[in-house]
C-alpha cells in the first residue's frame, strides 16, 4: 500500500501543511495509507486528520519512518547532513543554481532517496500543477507597503507575523498606511499575468495603490528598465532561471530613483540569476527587509516563506490544487512523479 507520512514543519514561522483532512479522507478512500505527524504549530488542527481516519506520528519523527513511505512537507528540512534515505515531497530549492542545494541533493545521493521537488511538479505541458504564488504575491505586497510606511516615520519595518485571515491583514495595513498621512505610493509589479504578480496586484489595489502591471511582452528587451526606479514600489514576481535580465542593477543604488522599496517576492538572492541583485540574503519575520542604500533610503524586502503569514487560506488553496497529483501516487512512474523524478535523476548526475 502506498504510505503518504506528512511531517511536521520544523522551520520558524512554518505554519502551513500541503494536505488538509478533506484531503486526507479522499486519499484514504483511494486506498492510500496517511500519517500524519502531530505539531505544535500546523494551524489546521489534527483532530480533523484523526476524525478522518489518518494515522497520527509524534511530531518529528520522521527520520524513523517506514523506508518505503513518502515522507511529504514544504519546507526545508533540517540542515544536519544526514543521509536521506527516504522519498521526499518538499520545496528543495536545489535545482537553480542555490548554493545551499548542493548540500541537500549530496544527502539524497547519500542515502538513497528520491526528491520530488514540488516546484517541478509539472503537467504534460509542462506547467507546474500547484503553487503557493497567489498568497505569496499577497503577503509580499503587503510587507513590502509595512516597509514603505516604516520609512514614512523615519523607521525601518518591524518585525512581521501570522494573521487569522487576509482581512485581518488588510485591516492592519490599511490603518498603518492611512497613520502615515502620506499620498499612496505608486508600485510595479513584474511578472503581473502570473499567480505570484497577481496575488500582489490585488493586494496593492486592495490599498489603494495605483499599479504598473509588466509581463514577458515589457521586459523581453532584456533592459535595462529605468522605468523601474520612477515607481516607490517594485514587486518582483519573476523566479529566477537562465535568461531572466537584471531589474535592478548595483548601479541603481547610486542613481537618480523614487524607488524606495523593493518586494523581491520570488526571493532567490543566492541563486546565480538572481534579478535583484543588490542584496545577498533573504531577509527574516524579525527584519523583514534589509537596507541596501541611504541617500535615497531603498529596501529590500524578501521573505522566503511569505504565504505562511495566512497560513490557513494558504494552505487550502495549495492543498486544493495538490490533490489531484497526490491521488496518484500510487503510480510513481508515470505522470508528474515520473517526471519529477527525472528532473531529480538529472541534477544528481551533475553533481
Amino acid at each position: 500500500m502506498t504510505h503518504l507520512w506528512v511531517r511536521a514543519e520544523q522551520r520558524p514561522n512554518e505554519e502551513r501543511v500541503g494536505l488538509t483532512p478533506e484531503g486526507a479522507k479522499e486519499l484514504i478512500a483511494a486506498g492510500i495509507r496517511v500519517t500524519v505527524e502531530d505539531s505544535t504549530v500546523r494551524a489546521i488542527p489534527i483532530e480533523g486528520y484523526k476524525q478522518v481516519g489518518c494515522e497520527i506520528a509524534p511530531e518529528n519523527t520522521w527520520p524513523d519512518a517506514p523506508l518505503d513511505a513518502i515522507i511529504f512537507g514544504l519546507k526545508e528540512l533540517p540542515e544536519d547532513g544526514t543521509p536521506l534515505p527516504h522519498r521526499h515531497i518538499m520545496f528543495g530549492h536545489a535545482y537553480k543554481g542555490q548554493h545551499s542545494g548542493r548540500a541537500l541533493l549530496e544527502r539524497f545521493k547519500a542515502g538513497g532517496g528520491t526528491l520530488y521537488d514540488l516546484e517541478y511538479l509539472v503537467d504534460d505541458d509542462g506547467r507546474r500543477v500547484a503553487a503557493f504564488g497567489y498568497w505569496a504575491g499577497y503577503a509580499g505586497a503587503a510587507v513590502t507597503l509595512k516597509t514603505w510606511a516604516a520609512q514614512q516615520r523615519a523607521e525601518e519595518c518591524p518585525p512581521v507575523g501570522v494573521y487569522p485571515s487576509k482581512d485581518a491583514l488588510n485591516a492592519e495595513l490599511s490603518a498603518e498606511l492611512d497613520a502615515t498621512g502620506a499620498v499612496r505610493p505608486r508600485a510595479i509589479v513584474i511578472g503581473a499575468l502570473g499567480r505570484v504578480g497577481t496575488g500582489a496586484a490585488d493586494l496593492c489595489e486592495a490599498m489603494g495603490v495605483k499599479v504598473t502591471k509588466w509581463d514577458i511582452a515589457e521586459t523581453a528587451s532584456g533592459g535595462p528598465f529605468p522605468e523601474i526606479l520612477d515607481h516607490d514600489l517594485f514587486l518582483n514576481c519573476i523566479f529566477a532561471r537562465p535568461g531572466t535580465p537584471v531589474f535592478v542593477p548595483r548601479e541603481a543604488l547610486t542613481a537618480p530613483r523614487t524607488l524606495t522599496a523593493i518586494g523581491d517576492v520570488a526571493c532567490d538572492p543566492d541563486s546565480d540569476y538572481n534579478p535583484v541583485p543588490v542584496y545577498d540574503r533573504a531577509t527574516t519575520w524579525d527584519q523583514p527587509a534589509v537596507r541596501v542604500a541611504t541617500d535615497p533610503v531603498l529596501d529590500v524586502m524578501a521573505i522566503d516563506n511569505l504565504p505562511s503569514m495566512l497560513p490557513v487560506e494558504s494552505s487550502q488553496d495549495y492543498a486544493a490544487q495538490l490533490l489531484p497529483s497526490l491521488l496518484t501516487l500510487t503510480d510513481l512512474d508515470s505522470g508528474v512523479w515520473g517526471r519529477a523524478e527525472a528532473t531529480y535523476k538529472t541534477h544528481i548526475e551533475g553533481l
